[in-house]
């Protein structure tokens, strides 16, 4: 994607780049340089879009013993 700078100085950041960081009118945005000379866009307002996956993580609760868990692999029940 790009765009193209105005006489002002302005740029309007391309669509999917707003939805993707859910920037709307007023929304603060940072700009940061990276090590490697790259410039990074966050929101300044609240803590940047988590990934597709970062949804899915979490934990599905205490689960089994170790001492059940090897008494299921041995068959005993």
């Amino acid at each position: 994607m790009s765009a193209t700078v105005t006489t002002k100085g302005q740029v309007t950041i391309p669509k999917q780049v707003r939805d993707f960081l859910g920037i709307v009118p007023g929304t603060r945005v940072d700009f940061n340089r990276a090590a490697d000379g790259t410039v990074v866009i966050t929101r300044a307002d609240k803590k940047p879009s988590v990934g597709r996956f970062a949804t899915l993580r979490g934990h599905a609760g205490k689960g089994l013993s170790t001492e059940a868990i090897m008494a299921l692999t041995r068959g005993e029940e």
